[in-house]
């Protein structure tokens, strides 16, 4: 038998059990195939399940009323194209393209900043290249410590996910040296388990020329950091916190936060 004669609906279900990128590519083998590739029952299927209920979250009602105006199709690669955001905007999701995992980029207002709301130690700026109209620039602060958590229900069961800490560094602060030689202190836990002290990382921030540099520039201009990983098992494990900390007696600053991004991690 051709299967280039089943039914549309038996071949988006065959194509269900491919990927999304394998789906767009099935579309020029035949009209047939094309009808299965770009229907709403196939791309149903690569979207999270919750899908309506994160649009319903959207920070713009508008936003909220055009994704829902989309095929599933068109609709799935805005997600990925696109950072959603979410609540009060100080947050944002996406998907990643090739799997459908749930990405989510918690900004610097939503995140849990020891003297945060403090001009003397932290201003809060625009500036161009971040994706959220504010970020934290640190002024100076002896105590630096960042927390952020987000619940385990809202990212992709079964994946293995890691935290990124998200930043850039001013040039000009005289206080910006202590990141070239001090280590800041990262983690990543579920709430209310124990943490080993081989789960923590040490990690310095600015890294001297010839250091082993574990930060890594992103295509957007800003740097990021590995804060731990950890294995989403059932989506519904409670919270995971992620933590940086550096409190040793040294004056810090020059260090400019964006947010911490949570995405699938990958051997």
């Amino acid at each position: 038998m051709d299967i280039n004669q089943l039914p549309a609906e038996c071949l988006s279900c065959i194509l269900a059990f491919t990927s999304p990128k394998d789906a767009c590519r099935s579309a020029v083998v035949s009209p047939a195939f094309r009808s299965a590739a770009d229907s709403d029952a196939l791309w149903t299927t690569f979207l999270p399940s919750d899908y309506r209920q994160i649009i319903s979250q959207a920070s713009s009602s508008s936003t909220s009323s055009f994704l829902n105006s989309l095929s599933k199709k068109a609709l799935y690669l805005r997600l990925s194209d696109h950072l959603l955001f979410i609540g009060s905007g100080n947050s944002g999701f996406v998907l990643e393209k090739g799997s459908g995992k749930k990405c989510y980029m918690i900004g610097a207002r939503d995140l849990e900043i020891v003297w945060g709301s403090s001009p003397a130690y932290w201003t809060w700026q625009s500036i161009p290249t971040s994706r959220f109209s504010e970020v934290a620039e640190l002024q100076y602060v002896w105590w630096l410590e960042i927390k952020g958590k987000i619940e385990g229900r809202n990212l992709s069961p079964k994946t293995k996910y890691a935290a990124y800490f998200v930043f850039k560094l001013v040039e000009d602060n005289f206080c910006r040296h202590v990141f070239e030689t001090t280590p800041v202190s990262l983690e990543v836990h579920f709430e209310g388990a124990e943490v080993e002290e081989d789960r923590r990382k040490r990690v310095i921030l600015d890294p001297l020329e010839g250091s082993s540099v574990v930060c890594v520039e992103r295509s957007d201009g800003w740097m990021e950091v590995e804060m731990g990983e950890f294995f989403n098992e059932c989506g519904d494990d409670g919270s995971i916190i992620f933590h940086l900390m550096q409190i040793d007696r040294l004056r810090k600053g020059g260090l400019i936060v964006e947010g911490v991004e949570i995405r699938p991690k990958y051997e």
